[in-house]
């Protein structure tokens, strides 16, 4: 939980099976959420109504597939910035208005925050950056990808 209180009590045993069906192998079919409901024992009402709830209690805090943004012409890169403590919920609030940023993330390092860009084409990192730049007042290291690595991460709940 982003807030660091137990989210154990946020969510029972329907909402955890959830979780951890909806972790890959999404049905690729006509009806997805029905079939997921279906192979849950649930409605495909209460399923969609419980993944709202997950989402607006922040259980979940994205629901969605995951692109290989350059195979579609895009581009991301990791970033980072040194927000000094004081500043550091409104300049969260202002890198997270950024469509383009995701998993944006507090880290216990000289540069504690840490957030993935991803934009439609390669020129809309640098883009990004300058904006993010201009709101903050702040510098942002963009650090590309140098390998790519496939490790399938599933988070049972």
């Amino acid at each position: 939980m982003p807030d660091g209180t137990s989210g154990a009590a946020k969510f029972d045993e329907t909402d955890r099976r959830i979780i951890n069906a909806l972790q890959g192998d999404f049905p690729l079919v006509p009806e997805p959420y029905r079939q997921v409901a279906a192979d849950l024992g649930i409605a495909e009402g209460e399923l969609l109504v419980r993944l709202d709830a997950l989402l607006e209690r922040r259980v979940l805090t994205r629901f969605g597939p995951m692109f290989q943004i350059e195979r579609a012409g895009g581009a991301f890169v990791l970033a980072a910035m040194k927000v000094p403590e004081a500043d550091f919920e409104r300049v969260t609030a202002q890198v997270n208005a950024f469509p383009e940023v995701a998993h944006n993330y507090r880290r216990e390092h000289a540069l504690n925050m840490w957030f993935v860009l991803a934009t439609a084409t390669p020129e809309g990192i640098a883009r990004t950056v300058i904006a993010i730049e201009a709101a903050t007042g702040l510098p942002v290291f963009a650090f590309p990808k140098e390998r790519e690595y496939f490790v399938e991460m599933k988070l049972h709940a």
